[in-house]
């Protein structure tokens, strides 16, 4: 699939990652709609970055964890921009908790990061595939972590979701096919403002990974850009860690 002209919803695309993936299919040639929650200024900023590189790109606001708003974010952007052809799945939170801190895993964390990492990827891709269907073809990523594959992160509850992500990719590729291709990309560890506080210890991982570095940003956004081309692959999951769960 040719990435030029088509119309790309990226989660969280004002910060980290989905900055980066947004800026990656503008240059492919593809309208971006940049979605935001709270980060309406890194979102705007985003945008305008884009449009002074002479791409297309709107800024949406909607919480993804809440499906009235994911409805309306994919029908203002169809109304704006004609279609939604491609879909990154980014946004994404944390709760920083050691592992075997069982008893500071409250229920409201649980709900939390299974609201925005699991159903909010659900929500999306339910909203957009009416339109992905129309035109016979569209593809979605969602971002998984290898936290979902090694069962240790930030915490249990979010190494639990990014499971429950891989699990979903696969049952969306099943459920969306043969029109829609769902892959997932699994990072290890990327130089995000998830880092804040913690360079030190991102610092001493680098050197222990089979590639010494961590990676970037737009390492992760350039092979997602290949994932959403690819159109003779669904329902993988894909590991980008710079060698680090070998």
């Amino acid at each position: 699939m040719k990435l030029s002209g088509k119309v790309a919803l990226v989660t969280g695309g004002g910060t980290g990652i989905g900055r980066a993936a947004s800026l990656e299919l503008a240059a492919s040639g593809a309208i971006v709609a940049v979605n935001f929650s709270r980060s309406e200024a890194e979102a705007l900023e985003t945008v305008n970055c884009i449009k002074e590189l002479g791409g297309q790109a709107i800024a949406v606001q909607a919480d993804v964890s809440q499906e009235h708003e994911v409805q309306e974010m994919a029908r203002q952007i169809v109304e704006t921009c004609g279609s939604i052809d491609l879909l990154v799945n980014n946004a994404g939170i944390t709760r920083h908790l050691a592992l075997e801190d069982l008893d500071g895993v409250t229920e409201a964390i649980w709900d939390e990061l299974f609201a925005v990492n699991v159903k909010g990827m659900f929500f999306c891709a339910r909203a957009v595939a009416p339109y992905m269907k129309l035109s016979r073809q569209g593809a979605i990523v969602n971002m998984g972590s290898i936290a979902g594959t090694t069962g240790s992160g930030s915490s249990l509850p979010y190494a639990v979701s990014k499971a429950a992500v891989h699990g979903l990719t696969k049952s969306l590729a099943r459920a969306l096919s043969p029109e829609i291709r769902v892959n997932c990309v699994v990072p290890g560890a990327v130089a995000t403002r998830w880092w804040a506080g913690r360079e030190e210890q991102m610092n001493k991982l680098a050197p222990n990974l089979l590639l010494q570095q961590i990676a970037q940003p737009e390492d992760i956004a350039r092979f997602i850009c290949s994932v959403l081309a690819q159109e003779a692959m669904t329902g993988q999951i894909i590991t980008v860690d710079s060698g680090q769960t070998l």
